[in-house]
């Protein structure tokens, strides 16, 4: 029940972020870039703070492994939204972080069971529907822009699955890839155009609650999860994205 109730805490975290993202975005109130930012030094400032405050002399942990496939996930994520819509936007992301996660698990000898590899290939079939010719068919940067957010934070998860204290490991993630997404964004951040304080405010709230908080919890059900479970448990979040998103985005 425990790892239950972190699993579904952090699914809601994740279909946060695309709501606040793709407001954000859908009415210009930031650029992708200074979003991708915000969120991450956000995200780390709050980490940080949790960490002193109830742990102190407790280190950072995490890696720049980590870090890196932090970094490419917001990055894309953030600019993949511009063009996408938050329903379709989430289903790119965690089919593809599915096929990432599971084909990890096949790789290392793990396999699935029938129900699960059904599962598995119904979640391709709906990728190749959704990005198949038609009216209603997602632009294909910004689709490209998701799937590669997708890997990334499907490597994300994988490399977090060991973390032993999952706070501190979230921590170490985030203050490593603040810096990182500040400098190659550098360009995009400067001659972006002006932003609104509530664009500035979306993005701060998903890096402390939808992200920082959210990523920390992630990797506490993680350690309760296979491979195949975690991947699989994900593509919940597209529902619920979809069904939040015609509420709150019309």
């Amino acid at each position: 029940m425990r790892i239950a109730g972190l699993t579904a805490l952090a699914l809601l975290a994740f279909a946060g972020n695309s709501l606040l993202c793709r407001l954000a975005l859908a009415h210009q109130l930031i650029d992708p870039g200074r979003f991708t930012v915000i969120r991450l030094v956000s995200g780390a400032a709050a980490l940080w703070l949790v960490l002193r405050l109830e742990r102190r002399g407790t280190p950072v942990g995490g890696s720049w492994g980590g870090a890196l496939a932090l970094c490419v996930y917001a990055g894309a994520f953030s600019f993949a939204y511009v063009t996408l819509p938050a329903g379709a936007g989430a289903l790119l992301l965690f089919g593809a972080v599915q096929v990432t996660m599971v084909a990890a698990a096949l790789v290392r000898g793990e396999r699935p069971t029938g129900p699960q590899a059904l599962g598995f290939v119904l979640a391709l079939g709906g990728l190749a529907a959704l990005l198949g010719p038609g009216a209603s068919a997602p632009s294909v940067e910004g689709s490209g822009l998701m799937i590669a957010a997708g890997v990334a934070w499907g490597a994300y998860s994988l490399l977090g699955r060991g973390a032993r204290d999952p706070l501190a490991a979230t921590a170490g993630n985030f203050l490593r890839a603040a810096p990182v997404a500040a400098l190659a964004l550098g360009p995009a951040i400067v001659t972006g155009p002006t932003i609104d304080l509530l664009g500035v405010a979306y993005a701060a709230l998903s890096g402390i609650l939808a992200s920082g908080l959210g990523y920390a919890v992630w990797y506490a059900a993680l350690r309760g999860l296979s491979p195949v479970q975690g991947a699989s448990v994900q593509l919940g979040v597209p529902v619920v994205t979809a069904v939040a998103g015609a509420i709150a985005l019309d």
